[in-house]
């Protein structure tokens, strides 16, 4: 260093111990706001750059810490819903026990009635269920709960979405097709037969059943019997979330031939040609009956009389009726036939098969349904409107024997819908519960990536402040030392 050597003007020394204290002291007021603070990065003048990522940082993690806050009231609603869903499942397995009792026939009808009325309550208990179940005065299940979003994540886009359709009483129930109307109907509404001589009523083409779950085909073939067809919509319901059931019942006014005589074979079929048959020989109407009753373990087909004299035969499950063979007796069809090719008499709507073995076939009756409504395309085909309608929860009533079997199918499906939407609610509370976790273990993780940009290392620091405190007295020393020896530079002085 050079300068004037004994100045009492210039202190170069002193000069360089104060720039050193001054920077040992900047060096000491940093690592003691680290120290304090626990961060290396303060302000952006102590790192800009390291300031900006640590607020990227910052701000992933409130948004992430939001989010998750925003998923744990997600999963509050979702479990609001579900005890909701379950009081009103509870309610409606009550209305099934009693639908069953309903439909023992053991009832007189005041006591029918009181079952009635306390149906009446349980199905005004579900929708009061549906319209006072809310989260934050938000209604969850009277049907404007809909395309609802939850905010599970930190940035746009990262959302779930939920839609609660209307639990009411009058909103769930068994979504049906109902018979076509009008001439081309195969049977009137209320559910008689087709009946031909050749048992082809049924149109031939594809049945489109476009169902909640999705869309499937069914074949149909012209003598195919209404069991035939709803085993093959059953076969598909896992594609369609569709069902179906047949039934057959043909009416009949039944005369007998010589001395009241009947001679004829019976049986049922699926495909118009006859199988199971039996042959049924009896003299009067009583035996007639008994004669059918007894060999139904083989046709599975019923016999009753009606209030008006004719003998209705039933087949539950949908197979054809088949009356062929007729040497003794004489059978008239009360049911409304649509073909005019019977093969036998026609009289005034009606068909009479002739003595020699002419044939009276009839096709039952495929329904379709299910819990959430559903279209058909081509159901014309086999006697049906396209679109279902519902049959709703609100609408049962079990005062009658045909009443409580209807209500027994309407709860069935009610239970069902209420089944999916709970299963529904689970799944996507999972899925939020799955969603939370994720984000608990992205603020930890990013926690750990702040903190690696962000936070100060203690000890390097503590050992940093020892470091310059040391150099900062070290500095006060030698501006000392170079005060006194300017001060020795006086006593020169006369």
């Amino acid at each position: 260093m050079s300068g004037a050597i004994g100045s009492i003007l210039s202190n170069s020394g002193a000069l360089a111990a104060l720039n050193g204290i001054s920077a040992a002291q900047q060096a000491n007021n940093n690592y003691e706001q680290q120290l304090s603070s626990g961060l290396k990065i303060n302000s952006p003048a102590d790192n800009p750059a390291g300031f900006i990522t640590a607020q990227g940082f910052t701000s992933q993690i409130n948004g992430v810490n939001q989010a998750s806050n925003n998923a744990n009231e997600g999963i509050s609603l979702l479990q609001t819903a579900q005890g909701a869903v379950q009081q009103q499942l509870n309610v409606a397995q009550k209305l099934n026990s009693i639908a069953v009792q309903a439909a023992n026939g053991t009832q007189t009808p005041e006591e029918a009635q009181s079952l009635q009325g306390v149906v009446s309550q349980l199905t005004g208990q579900i929708s009061t269920i549906a319209t006072q179940t809310q989260f934050n005065n938000i209604n969850l299940l009277n049907g404007t709960f809909t395309g609802v979003q939850f905010q599970v994540g930190a940035n746009a886009g990262q959302t779930l979405s939920l839609s609660i359709s209307s639990t009411e009483a009058n909103s769930i129930g068994m979504n049906t097709l109902d018979a076509a109307s009008g001439p081309t109907a195969l049977y009137t509404a209320n559910g008689s037969a087709a009946v031909t001589s050749t048992g082809s009523a049924f149109t031939a083409g594809a049945l489109a059943i476009n169902g909640s779950n999705g869309t499937a085909s069914v074949n149909v073939t012209t003598n195919e019997s209404a069991a035939s067809i709803a085993a093959s919509v059953n076969a598909l319901t896992n594609q369609t979330n569709v069902q179906a059931q047949a039934s057959t019942q043909l009416v009949v006014q039944a005369t007998g031939g010589a001395g009241g005589s009947f001679n004829f074979t019976l049986g049922n079929d699926s495909s118009g040609t006859a199988k199971n048959d039996v042959t049924i020989s009896a003299t009067g109407t009583s035996s007639l009956i008994s004669a059918i009753n007894n060999n139904t373990a083989k046709t599975g087909i019923t016999a009753t009389q009606n209030g008006s004299g004719n003998i209705v035969l039933t087949q539950s499950q949908g197979e054809n009726i088949s009356i062929t063979g007729v040497s003794q007796g004489t059978f008239t069809t009360k049911n409304t036939p649509t073909s005019a090719s019977f093969g036998g008499t026609t009289t005034g709507g009606v068909f009479t098969p002739a003595a020699g073995g002419a044939a009276l076939i009839a096709q039952g009756k495929v329904s379709f349904q299910s819990d959430e409504g559903f279209s058909v395309a081509n159901a014309g085909n086999i006697g049906l409107a396209s679109q279902s309608n519902l049959e709703s929860l609100s609408s049962i009533n079990v005062s009658t024997t045909a009443g409580a079997n209807k209500a027994i199918n309407v709860v069935k499906y009610a239970i069902q819908g209420l089944n999916n939407l709970g299963g529904q609610l689970g799944a996507t509370q999972q899925r939020m519960q799955a969603t939370l976790n994720n984000l608990t273990t992205t603020a930890s993780n990013l926690q750990n990536g702040l903190a690696s940009v962000q936070d100060a290392n203690i000890p390097q620091v503590s050992q940093q402040l020892t470091q310059s405190q040391i150099q900062a007295q070290a500095g006060v020393a030698a501006l000392k030392s170079s005060s006194q020896l300017q001060q020795a530079y006086l006593s020169l002085l006369p």
